[in-house]
């Protein structure tokens, strides 16, 4: 691992990890008081769920869509973001604890990005809202490493035996966000319509961006 802590996979390897840990010290806080709340009355489970699930796969990604949107349709601040992410980040408006500093690491014929928290779970809460529980498991953790091409595959995507794919590892320091290539067919879109392509999953690598087709056409 490099001091970008940057894994390097061109070729495919298979790993099997069963084994579990336990939450960490802030989720077991958290479940307890999440307990304790509902035991109380105070708050309903089921809408607590759907609460979460807003903020982790609705609102929270939404501030990266508006990134990367904005950097596949300005190339001056495509630029900037790749060069000095924090400050472009910012000039957005998107600021705030676990994004403080940030690296953003852009798709290219030649290149695919994956991210990973090989020890817990870092992520950029200002742009991609709650991390995924997928994202903080253990299994994804291991085999993000070792096998990154076949998680993308567990998640429909498959890339080019040509092409180099690069893990990166977030930590409580740096936190990373893939830059997705641009969907072929979109010349001449608006920021808002470009948007509707981008995913939470595209940003952490595991998948590529919607192509306009999946979309029925322009949105």
């Amino acid at each position: 691992m490099t001091d970008d802590h940057h894994h390097d996979h061109r070729h495919d390897h298979h790993h099997d990890n069963h084994h579990t840990e336990p939450p960490p010290d802030i989720e077991l806080r958290v479940k307890a008081l999440e307990s304790l709340l509902v035991e109380k009355g105070l708050v309903d489970p089921e809408a607590l769920d759907v609460l979460i699930d807003l903020y982790q796969d609705k609102i929270g990604p939404a501030n990266g869509k508006r990134v990367v949107a904005r950097a596949w349709a300005d190339e001056a601040f495509r630029r900037r973001l790749l060069d000095d992410p924090n400050a472009a980040i910012a000039s957005m408006g998107y600021v705030g604890a676990q994004g403080e500093q940030m690296r953003v690491v852009e798709n290219t014929d030649d290149v695919h990005n994956l991210v990973v928290c090989t020890l817990c779970s870092c992520y950029p809460w200002p742009l991609l809202g709650l991390p995924p529980v997928w994202y903080k498991s253990a299994p994804y953790r291991a085999q993000a490493v070792v096998d990154p091409r076949g998680v993308m595959r567990q998640f429909g995507s498959e890339v080019a035996e040509s092409k180099e794919v690069r893990v990166w590892d977030s930590t409580s320091e740096v936190r990373y966000l893939v830059l997705p290539q641009r969907p072929e067919g979109t010349e001449g879109w608006r920021e808002d319509e470009l948007m509707e392509l981008v995913t939470r999953n595209a940003m952490i690598g595991v998948e590529e961006a919607r192509h306009p087709a999946a979309e029925g056409g322009k949105a």
